[in-house]
């Protein structure tokens, strides 16, 4: 009998294998990053077409061959329909599901990182925020999330830019995405995010070149 296994996460990437199949990389509470075959996903009456995709969080049962994970069940509570439907809106989301893809490992505790990728998914989707601000405070947050946080940067900055800094560092991820900043604060916080981002999760990713050409 096959071991079972069951997880809540969000689907980082699925890609197509062989003629019917995906391998989707799933970002886990319990166990990190896990890779799995999603057998027929690719089929037009798949029950796993529309939830082995990017975006996709829910519950995840899965079963351990001898060489891989493989697919049992999927019961999706969040599609984020909403970014899918919106260009900008899916270039920012796929350029965050990238960075986590990049960042995190199998059998970590990337719990903290999890809460992380879907908040800021859900603010991407909330139109009274600047997603220019919400990309600021994900690259930020997910420097720290990952014990790469070197403290506050040295510089020309406002002081109000090095308090959002520190508020964006310290504060519980549920309320994170709960406050505005101006124009100038906004600017140094993308160069602030920017600075960290290349010094602790260098490489190149392909989404981030296709958002900065929005």
């Amino acid at each position: 009998m096959q071991d079972c296994v069951e997880v809540m996460g969000l689907v980082l990437k699925a890609e197509p294998m062989g003629e019917y199949d995906k391998r989707v990389v799933i970002l886990t509470r319990e166990r990190g990053k896990i890779s799995a075959f999603a057998r027929g996903a690719r089929r037009p009456n798949s029950k796993f077409l529309a939830a082995a995709c990017p975006f996709v969080f829910g519950t995840f049962r899965l079963l351990e061959g001898r060489n891989s994970w493989y697919v049992g069940e999927i019961s999706a509570s969040n599609y984020f329909e909403q970014l899918r439907q919106d260009f900008e809106g899916a270039c920012y989301g796929m350029y965050f599901l990238e960075l986590c893809d990049s960042c995190t490992r199998e059998n970590n505790d990337e719990k903290e990182v999890l809460k992380l990728l879907y908040q800021s998914l859900r603010a991407l989707t909330h139109g009274s925020l600047d997603r220019r601000l919400v990309r600021a405070v994900f690259e930020i947050r997910l420097v720290v999330a990952n014990g790469e946080f070197p403290g506050l940067p040295t510089g020309d900055y406002e002081s109000d830019t090095l308090y959002a800094i520190g508020f964006i560092e310290s504060t519980p991820v549920e309320r994170l995405y709960t406050f505005t900043v101006s124009d100038s604060v906004l600017s140094q916080l993308e160069k602030a995010a920017a600075a960290y981002r290349r010094e602790a999760l260098p490489g190149r990713f392909k989404s981030l070149e296709v958002l900065e050409t929005l």
